[in-house]
């Protein structure tokens, strides 16, 4: 466009000036007759003639060249004037451009945002309408308001007999709670209560749990009596339970809040059965437990396992939790001769039944027991009386996760991770998994409350799938049973837990 331009400017220019030049000359004045006459009578020899016929040709053409320069000049500066009017009327043109655009886009980009966080707020406003007509559900919402915490409970023995179980599940939980993350800026708070191993002390504290609107979830309890007992009022307050340890077989059966990570006894019961016959190779068993739901109810298991198995037990005797002397009943089991005792119970009972064999004529012979009585302090009680003796244990395999944890564990608590029970990477699992659900299912309203809608957790809790914790991946069925592994067996050699094979 400059170029074209240019040159049209310049053709007119040199036009114009041509027919300017042209003009002047057409218009002269002649001059007079007699001024020509005098020139001519005084004109030059002969000689001197073509001189004086040469110098108005010199003149014409010297005048000639001045005037093509001249034009030559003119154009040019016109030409440069011209190119500098174009390039300055180009640079107006598109610094106006630009500056339409720019103005242009920022008005369009002021409108959508305007348009965007209307279309939010309205957004926010009907979903917190839907979301608060969640809370007229059954089981209503825990609502937690700014400054409280979000509240899940772990109830279980922290002092007496069983206290190691209790303290290792609510130590390893309050690790998982101080993993967590504020859910809408929530903390969490982990209410670790004792129950001393008691189904009514655990009664007692559900009451408690449930006229607490801030309260959530049950990340337990610890033991299979005190879970059953307290089922009922969880069901009816639409509080969910998952237990990191309760391995009781009926605790799933009839109603919709209790869960587990851990095996049940009935699995275990099982295995360990069938380990005794086709591993281990014995078939005179004695069957022995400690009368509590725990203990008879893997017991059981083993027995009519036994039975199937085509090996009928040599005998089936239960004793009294807490008691020094077992010295009566092992005696009448010695009488049968039995190649390997089970015991279903804990730990206490087990290490005096093993310290007690040899008065009763039946020392070296193996106890093979559950996974209540598996972990280092039975070893500790036992001393020598616990070599050849085989336990039940869920201790994941080792993993990144599993690694990460035992480091942490062994710094805050200054333990070994499974010194006092096999179950601190479960009851870490069971708060992550219940902190995700309820962060999947939780609201916060207009008032700045944070609602959690009980009825939709207690789903969400039954529906976990997929969940990837230290255990391994965890998925619940339909009954609430989330184990990702099933139980591994050990024995003790040399003063330690070895797996058995």
């Amino acid at each position: 466009m400059k170029k074209s331009f240019l040159f049209v400017v310049s053709i007119l220019l040199i036009s114009t000036l041509i027919l300017t030049g042209c003009g002047s000359k057409a218009t002269e004045t002649p001059k007079p007759a007699t001024e020509v006459v005098e020139k001519a009578t005084t004109a030059p020899s002969a000689t001197t003639a073509p001189s004086a016929t040469t110098e108005p040709s010199a003149t014409t053409s010297s005048q000639a060249d001045a005037s093509v320069e001249a034009v030559e000049n003119i154009v040019s500066t016109a030409a440069n004037s011209a190119e500098t009017a174009v390039e300055n009327a180009e640079k107006t043109v598109g610094e106006a451009a630009a500056t339409a655009v720019d103005t242009a886009k920022t008005a369009v980009e002021s409108v959508e945002k305007s348009g965007s966080e209307a279309g939010a707020s309205d957004v926010m406003k009907a979903k917190g309408v839907a979301d608060k007509s969640r809370c007229d559900a059954e089981g209503g919402c825990a609502v937690i308001k700014p400054g409280d915490t979000i509240k899940i409970g772990m109830g279980g023995p922290l002092t007496g007999e069983y206290a190691m179980y209790g303290v290792d599940i609510s130590d390893s939980e309050k690790i998982s709670i101080s993993d967590l993350k504020p859910l809408e800026g929530f903390e969490w708070e982990l209410l670790a209560e004792d129950t001393v191993g008691s189904p009514e002390t655990a009664v007692s504290i559900a009451n408690k749990w449930v006229t607490d609107d801030t309260f959530v979830a049950v990340a337990g309890n610890v033991l299979t009596g005190e879970s059953a007992a307290i089922i009922p009022i969880m069901e009816k307050y639409y509080i969910p339970m998952l237990s990191p340890s309760a391995t009781g077989a009926n605790l799933t059966e009839n109603n919709k809040v209790f869960n587990r990570i851990v095996f049940q006894d009935a699995e275990q019961g099982k295995y360990a059965a069938e380990f005794i016959v086709n591993t281990l190779g014995y078939k005179k068993v004695a069957v022995l437990h400690d009368g509590m739901d725990y203990g008879k109810g893997i017991a059981d298991t083993v027995r009519d396992t036994l039975v199937k198995l085509g090996v009928e037990p040599v005998a089936y005797e239960a004793i009294t939790p807490g008691e020094a002397d077992y010295s009566a009943v092992l005696t009448s089991i010695a009488s049968k001769k039995p190649e390997i005792i089970y015991y279903g119970g804990y730990t206490a009972e087990l290490s005096v039944i093993a310290n007690q064999l040899g008065q009763v004529g039946l020392a070296g012979t193996p106890v093979f027991s559950d996974d209540g009585a598996f972990g280092a302090e039975f070893i500790e009680k036992a001393g020598k009386n616990a070599e050849g003796c085989y336990g039940t244990s869920s201790v994941p395999a080792d993993s990144e996760a599993k690694k990460a944890f035992d480091k942490k564990y062994k710094e805050t608590l200054g333990r070994e991770p499974g010194s006092k029970s096999t179950f601190p990477w479960f009851a870490y699992d069971v708060i992550q998994v219940l902190a995700k659900q309820i962060s999947e299912v939780s609201f916060v309203g207009d008032d700045g409350n944070l609602y959690v809608p009980r009825a939709d957790l207690v789903k969400a809790v039954r529906s976990t799938s997929g969940f990837q914790g230290i255990t391994g991946e965890i998925t619940c069925s339909e009954n609430g049973e989330c184990n990702a592994s099933g139980p591994t067996f050990y024995v003790v050699k040399d003063g330690k837990w070895v797996v058995a094979k």
